[in-house]
């Protein structure tokens, strides 16, 4: 007996993914290994300082609205792609206001990792980007960071032309992933290049010292790889459009 078009829709597996789905699957993990690579190559990582300083900066951040929502008071902060970053506070809830870091470089980056299913979440997307690239350098004087951060704001504009802003995913993508393993680019930079400023898995154990930072740093790990293949799965069960259909979608929304 046919089973009805409808039925046999309903009944197709949300968890399968498309062909397209999967590329960005294999993308990701390519992504986390090369990120890992290029943090840690000298002359690499400069290249990536405007990247860098938008993944640091908002990993302050939310140790600054956890600060002012716990009614802590802000000291300082620094946001140095090569020294690292550091909130220092007064009062609050020391806890919570360590844990915000990791917790909201996690999410922030799935929601990225979101936008490379779709082209209208990485066009909606590509506006946080563009914004969040510039504010850094309030902070920065550095001539180079300037210029590569014009280059990478020239490459986000420029995306919006190629193949209908799909470039664009590719690009939120990338900044996705480096943003939800952000504590394993956190303790490199503690490990390889003894910079100024802690990991956070060393403030955990400063906090509590019958845990070790090893073990800080495997729990955050596992959280962040246990956050990125959540959103994973929530990319392919909420994203089934092909990518003519992606197309007509995003060409809604300022039209390229």
């Amino acid at each position: 007996m046919d089973v009805p078009i409808a039925t046999q829709v309903l009944e197709t597996p949300q968890l399968t993914p498309t062909h397209d789905q999967i590329v960005v699957l294999y993308v990701t993990v390519v992504y986390a290994v090369v990120i890992f690579g290029i943090w840690n190559i000298p002359v690499a990582r400069t290249l990536i300082n405007p990247l860098k300083l938008f993944t640091i900066g908002w990993h302050e951040f939310c140790h600054i609205v956890a600060a002012v929502l716990t009614g802590g008071t802000i000291s300082s902060v620094t946001i140095d792609p090569n020294l690292g970053g550091a909130t220092i506070v007064e009062g609050g809830r020391p806890p919570i206001i360590l844990a915000a870091g990791y917790v909201g470089s996690s999410v922030f980056g799935g929601v990225f990792i979101l936008a490379g299913f779709d082209s209208l979440v990485a066009k909606i997307l590509s506006f946080v980007l563009g914004l969040g690239l510039v504010t850094p350098l309030v902070l920065v004087r550095d001539k180079l960071t300037i210029l590569l951060t014009l280059f990478y704001e020239g490459l986000l504009v420029g995306f919006w032309f190629i193949g209908h802003a799909q470039a664009l995913r590719w690009y939120c993508l990338f900044v996705g992933v480096m943003n939800t393993f952000y504590v394993i680019w956190d303790l490199t930079d503690d490990k390889f290049f003894r910079k100024a400023n802690d990991s956070d898995c060393t403030q955990f154990n400063l906090m509590f010292p019958r845990i070790s930072a090893h073990v800080w740093a495997c729990f955050w790990i596992l959280f962040q790889t246990g956050v990125c293949i959540s959103f994973l799965f929530i990319g392919i069960v909420s994203f089934k459009l092909s990518t003519g259909d992606m197309n007509t979608q995003a060409a809604v929304f300022l039209p390229t």
